[in-house]
């Protein structure tokens, strides 16, 4: 995990990935249970926001740029 953010009383992880297609890591998978993350959102240079598995969404990059976007909902 890249980074973790707290909104209120949740924790939301930031993964940041070069591949095209990011997939839910191992790794993330263990931070999202040992951490008690919400959603993990992986930032990624392509320009689809989709879901990845439960809780873990693919986000273009692009949408850094627009304030509170990443964890929009």
């Amino acid at each position: 995990m890249d980074l973790v953010l707290r909104r209120g009383d949740r924790l939301l992880g930031v993964e940041c990935k070069r591949a095209d297609v990011p997939r839910r890591t191992r790794s993330a998978a263990m931070a999202m249970s040992d951490l008690g993350l919400d959603r993990v959102a992986i930032i990624y240079p392509g320009s689809k926001r989709y879901p990845v598995s439960e809780g873990v969404e693919a986000v273009p990059l692009a949408t850094l740029s627009t304030p509170r976007a990443v964890f929009s909902q």
